[in-house]
């Protein structure tokens, strides 16, 4: 039987977290199916710099995913309902509360686990690890200030 995962974020500038989130989730399972946020949807922080299509093609590139999809617009639980995983891999540092997903999740009759993937410590001093981090590097390099995210 295959054991489909999804992981989700946004995926703006794919740095090594991005990487070492979704290797961590392809690793427990067989299938990894990755949900990536709509512009529209993201609220927790600045919104994507890059578009919606091109930050799914970039994802769906990666030798890990087995298939990027666009989230729904107004409903974040209908493609997992489309994908019907057996766990969702959350990142170590994203915004969810793990609960309120096993929640919603019940409400709607999906079977699956809450997961958290493990954190990837910087290597080397300079290492970015954010998106956030890289826009203030280039803007910083190129005279501009950072942002303060």
């Amino acid at each position: 039987m295959t054991r489909r995962i999804v992981a989700q974020g946004t995926f703006d500038l794919i740095h090594p977290g991005h990487v070492h989130y979704l290797a961590d989730a392809a690793s427990m399972g067989d299938e990894l199916h990755v949900i990536v946020a709509r512009r529209e949807n993201v609220t927790h922080k600045e919104p994507p710099v890059l578009p919606d299509r091109q930050r799914r093609d970039v994802i769906d590139a990666l030798e890990v995913v087995t298939e990027a999809h666009l989230g729904h617009t107004e409903d974040i639980f209908v493609p997992i309902e489309r994908i019907d995983p057996d766990v969702i891999v959350l990142g170590h540092d994203q915004h969810h509360d793990d609960d309120a997903i096993r929640d919603a999740l019940a409400s709607r009759g999906i079977d699956c686990e809450v997961a958290r993937a493990s954190a990837r410590e910087p290597r080397y001093d300079d290492e970015l690890l954010s998106t956030g981090q890289i826009i203030d590097r280039i803007l910083e390099s190129r005279g501009c200030g950072g942002s303060g995210t």
